[in-house]
């Protein structure tokens, strides 16, 4: 018994519920009750407080980098978006939770709380008192539920058919007796067969709806199940009237119908959720939990979360490679296809990395582990891939406002269609029949599945393509940019330059340009490194490093600086130079005499000029935003078809450029790969990281390019558009839909047959229309 401020409480749930009930002012409830006391849920679950077992929250919690505690649950019992808005609304008002977001398509919820606040395990039992349950999200045991969950279905379904098929039989009787005549006693025993077979097939066929709308009605919600269950129930009851009575037509064909065509919808709905949602359980599947580590000459068998960085592990020819490292002996082809989509296999020896989730085809090597289970790249797909699914976009946000008020609408006006006809034609039977009608017929779930189907098939395609949103959202507000921003090195060119001039003012000991070199990651200042490197140079120390962004960098050696990189850092320093080429140039400076120029070109990426012809086609203005000098950067701008260049800009006026932008009213995306790129792609609406491209470029994206070609840059767009377009399509059909059918179900046109038969239908036109976001994308 848990006390709380007068009140007791058998449970945790019980009393999150009433502080929920309570702050929406619905704490009414209680006062009817009177002195009856409320039993705890009569369903027996799995003990909750096996939720916050150690056992548990090592495999199934994280914590993110606030502190908060994470969870991925699957919740039972979810119907619809009405029983997404429930869940939502009860989990958020919990104290110390601090977001909850539910997939409706894969019923997976996302649930952040602060465990030092309150417990899982009071989270499970708020979820199980308003009449759902919870498991954790685990891909290996998800095709086990679905199977229980298709076998389930079949029995129903089967059920549902035979005594439809029997139905029917009795239905050619009636008919015919309608027409050519047919006593009272007949047609008695005919009412009679048909309110047996009805019976099962709607109290077990029809039991998930019946249960749906018990928990609505316990929580105050109305929903798909509601309308389903309500519609079949009134007209079972009426029927049954009829026959007992023996005057007028009893309608238990029409209970079969509503039933079984609504729970086939169902299930085939259900079955195209599955299909769709599969690409993340792939995913999850590719992640390796046991590697063996070689540990005092000894190999070990470890779990992944055991092994640290700097570890030594074994892969042989068809082992998945578990954790991001660098390869130290041996050699061979990995198959990097589940990343990339690249089919080709890729070689890899000695000093090369490998990534986690890639397949060694014919390779017997070791590696040096450089990145943990937890930051591998594997396992950061599979929670960007989850993070993604979840983040509903702004549209969805709006269609989830309308399914809200969706359902107790349609109940109303089936009232006010009952009474307007009764009225009209004093015909209970007939007002009665259209009322339903309009019951069946209404689809909320067609607005519900409008933006997380299309969205998912989305992502899908992106994922299997080696892009990856970071949140569904990103999908959006992408598909409405405008301008493309683009870095030139490493991303329209391949990052690779070569050196295709040297000049040398002064004869000097090139160990000292080598030396600073070392200290630079930049593409150019590791060209020129490879350009000058000799067997036996040395390796001085050097002092004082400093990297300037846009220019170069400086140090010091024997008191003197020396200082590598464009003109605009000579000037910097004190040396006049004119730049005289159209190629990348690079000055080396010490104790302020000029001493050397480099001259660099680095081609564009192959597919760089097709890709940006096919962006600008879409209507997309692009723009090249460089560090560079101005005719190296209009050199490259020509051969790839770009005509807007902005060179010769620091990584502040990057991002002041795109706040122009913004100021103009355009929505912004930025591609880049490089340290210096990172304000400018925080300041983007969407930021693109290259796959090549630095950690902390990554990290500040919104969208990851695996596979580092430009054609996957074409591709998000493609992706993203089409995706959105589907969605308004989606929108647009189920309202529609509606806009026509229930008008013409309260007119009298529709009867419920024809109103469950199109209920089922609207639902998978939905589901079907998202389907063909995969036209023209082989898997």
């Amino acid at each position: 018994m848990i006390e709380d401020d007068g009140h007791y409480f058998c449970c945790n749930g019980c009393q999150g519920v009433f502080h929920l009930l309570s702050d929406q002012g619905l704490d009414g409830f209680y006062k009817k009750l009177g002195n009856e006391k409320l039993a705890p849920p009569s369903q027996q679950y799995e003990d909750s407080s096996n939720f916050d077992a150690p056992a548990f929250y090592e495999r199934f919690v994280k914590v993110n980098d606030e502190g908060f505690s994470e969870v991925s649950l699957i919740i039972e019992g979810i119907h619809c978006s009405a029983c997404v808005w429930l869940n939502e609304k009860a989990l958020i008002n919990m104290d110390g939770v601090i977001a909850t977001n539910i997939n409706y398509t894969n019923n997976k919820a996302k649930i952040v709380w602060d465990d030092d606040v309150v417990k899982l395990s009071a989270i499970i039992d708020m979820i199980r008192a308003i009449g759902y349950d919870a498991y954790p999200y685990d891909a290996s045991l998800q095709e086990e539920k679905a199977n229980q969950e298709r076998k389930d279905y079949y029995l129903r379904i089967a059920v549902a058919i035979f005594a439809t098929m029997n139905m029917m039989t009795i239905m050619v009787a009636q008919y015919a007796g309608y027409f050519s005549g047919i006593s009272e006693s007949v047609k008695h025993i005919l009412n009679m067969g048909e309110w047996v077979l009805s019976t099962p097939v709607l109290f077990y066929s029809g039991w998930p709806f019946f249960k749906g709308m018990y928990y609505g009605i316990k929580t105050k919600t109305v929903n798909m199940d509601t309308l389903v269950a309500t519609g079949s129930l009134l007209t079972y009851i009426y029927s049954i009237y009829i026959t007992i009575t023996r005057s007028g037509e009893a309608y238990f064909d029409s209970v079969t119908m509503i039933v079984t065509f609504v729970l086939v919808g169902k299930f085939l709905e259900a079955l195209s959720k599955k299909s769709i949602a599969d690409t993340l359980d792939i995913m999850s599947q590719h992640l390796v939990s046991d590697v063996k580590v070689v540990e005092d000459e000894a190999i070990v068998t470890k779990n992944v979360n055991d092994v640290a960085v700097g570890d030594i592990i074994v892969v042989s020819a068809g082992d998945r490679v578990a954790l991001d490292g660098e390869v130290i002996e041996g050699s061979g082809n990995f198959d990097e296809s589940s990343l990339t989509g690249e089919s080709d296999p890729i070689f890899k020896e000695s000093g090369d990395n490998i990534i986690s989730g890639t397949v060694s085809v014919d390779a017997d090597i070791k590696y040096c582990v450089t990145k943990d289970y937890a930051h591998s790249t594997m396992s950061n797909i599979v929670s960007l891939l989850e993070n993604a699914m979840n983040n509903k976009p702004k549209i969805q946000q709006l269609a989830n406002k309308l399914s809200e008020y969706f359902s107790s609408t349609i109940l109303l006006l089936s009232l006010f269609t009952f009474i307007g006809w009764y009225l009209y034609s004093t015909n209970f039977e007939q007002s009665f029949m259209i009322a339903i009608s309009v019951i069946v017929i209404a689809c909320p779930c067609a607005l519900a599945l409008a933006t997380p189907v299309a969205t998912l098939v989305g992502l899908s395609i992106a994922s299997k393509r080696g892009i990856l949103f970071k949140e569904a959202a990103q999908l959006e507000t992408m598909a409405n940019a405008t301008v493309l921003a683009l870095d030139k090195t490493g991303t329209i060119t391949q990052g690779r330059p070569e050196v295709v001039n040297e000049k040398i003012y002064r004869e000097f000991d090139k160990a000292l340009l080598y030396a600073l070199l070392l200290n630079s990651k930049h593409p150019i200042a590791k060209a020129v490194a490879t350009y000058i490197y000799e067997d036996d140079i040395l390796c001085y120390d050097v002092e004082s490093l400093k990297n300037i962004a846009s220019q170069g960098i400086t140090a010091m050696y024997n008191a003197k600086m020396l200082a590598g990189g464009n003109a605009k850092l000579m000037r910097t320093i004190g040396l006049d130079v004119q730049t005289d080429t159209d190629n990348s140039e690079f000055y080396f400076a010490y104790g302020g005499e000029l001493l050397a120029k480099y001259e660099l070109f680095d081609m564009p990426r192959e597919d760089a000029k097709e890709a940006i012809a096919n962006i600008k086609k879409m209507g997309i203005e692009i723009v090249m935003l460089t560090g560079d000098h101005l005719q190296s950067a209009k050199k490259v701008a020509a051969l790839v078809g770009i005509e807007n260049v902005a060179a010769e800009l620091t990584p502040e006026q990057k991002a002041d450029y795109i706040n122009t932008l913004h100021n103009e009213g355009k929505s912004v995306v930025m591609a880049g790969d490089g340290v210096n790129d990172i304000l400018a792609l925080a300041s983007s609406d969407i930021a693109i990281a290259m796959g090549n491209g630095s950690d902390i470029a990554i990290e500040v994206s919104d969208v990851v390019l695996l596979n580092d070609t430009f054609s996957s840059l074409y591709d998000s767009f493609k992706i993203s558009r089409r995706t959105f377009r589907m969605i308004k399509q989606n929108l647009g059909l189920s309202l529609v839909y509606n806009g026509i059918t229930i008008p013409l179900a309260m007119a009298g046109y529709v009867i419920p047959l024809i109103a469950a038969i199109s209920m089922s239908i609207s639902s998978l036109l939905v589901v079907g229309n998202s389907m063909r976001i995969k036209l023209g994308y082989k898997d």
